[in-house]
This record gives structure tokens, C-alpha cells and sequence, in this order.
């Protein structure tokens, strides 16, 4: 199957670290766009997850069971050879959200439901828009999650906040003492 040919595996990193993604007229009539998107999400967040949270191979293997084919292998090869490019893309992109202070969000659900190929995708996805001022200037950020992404960033707040919270306790308890 296309969806799992090495060139499209290395363009879907490619938009991962910021590059343009594939577009769906390079790849025939094999898709629906709901299917497309659908499929260029998945890849991307495997890919963006695999690499941020360190998964494991065999753990990676295992997650792409339910595609069959072997593609598992093309998949783990793809992210062997770009992962520390796929990694110093997550590093630039949150040094560039951390060096600014978020002024406002909106967020919106979109749920892919079926296509006229899977009668039942119910695929969720989260649109969080930022706006974040850098140097005095207003700069939109649009970032577009599963759920599974939007699990790891809760996580991730959670953490930053504990810690926060922890660096006041001990401020408070410095100086009171």
C-alpha cells in the first residue's frame, strides 16, 4: 500500500520538521481527502510521539500491528534514519513557544466520522490556537493534535505547574525562614 512507501514516510517527516508535507495529488486517487488527512495526522503523530517520548522499537512495532505487510519495518526504518532530525525539530519548536508568553487560546474539536472507504473513522482532533507575544509582537500559533498528543501536553503542564509550585514553596520558605 502507498500509505506506507518510504517516499511518503520521509515527506511526512519532512512536514514534521517544518518542511512542506506531501500533498495528496502526488499520491493518485488512492484516498479520500478525510482518509488523507486522517492518514498524514496519524503519521505525523506517530512519528512526533515515537521520537518525544524515546518509544521504544519493539513498542513502535507494536503500535503499527493493525497495518499488516510488513509496513512496520518501512515505518521503524524511516525513523531510525530521521530521528534526531525529528528531535531537534520538537526542540526548536518548543523553544520557540517557550521563549514567548501566551496571551490568549481558542481551541476547536473536529471529528472525522466516515468516507465513502471506512464506514467509521471517529477520528478526533484538536485545533489550539495560541496567540503568543515574542519581542513586543503578536505572533499566531496553530498546533493540530489526536488525542493522545493532547494527553501528553496535560501531562506536560501538570508537571510544569507542580514544578512551579514547588519553586514558590521553596522561595516562600527561604525567605520567611
Amino acid at each position: 500500500a502507498p500509505c506506507c512507501s518510504p517516499g511518503l514516510l520521509h515527506r511526512v517527516v519532512d512536514g514534521v520538521c517544518g518542511r512542506e508535507s506531501p500533498r495528496m495529488a502526488d499520491y493518485g486517487d488512492t484516498w479520500t481527502h478525510v482518509e488523507w488527512m486522517v492518514l498524514l495526522n496519524s503519521l505525523s503523530s506517530l512519528f512526533r510521539l515515537a521520537v518525544g517520548k524515546n518509544t521504544p522499537d519493539k513498542e513502535v512495532l507494536a503500535s503499527l500491528a493493525d497495518v499488516g505487510g510488513g509496513y512496520g519495518e518501512v515505518v521503524l526504518t524511516v525513523l531510525r534514519a530521521r530521528r534526531e532530525e525529528i528531535r531537534q525539530a520538537l526542540v526548536e519548536r518548543t523553544n520557540n513557544v517557550s521563549n514567548s508568553t501566551l496571551q490568549d487560546f481558542d481551541w476547536q474539536i473536529k471529528l472525522a466520522l466516515s468516507s465513502d472507504k471506512i464506514s467509521s473513522l471517529q477520528t478526533p482532533l484538536l485545533n489550539l490556537s495560541l496567540d503568543m507575544k515574542e519581542n513586543g509582537a503578536l505572533k499566531p500559533v496553530s498546533v493540530e493534535m489526536n488525542r493522545e498528543e493532547l494527553q501528553t501536553l496535560i501531562s506536560s503542564m501538570e508537571a510544569a505547574n507542580k514544578v512551579n509550585l514547588q519553586g514558590h514553596t521553596y522561595m516562600h520558605t527561604y525567605y520567611d525562614n
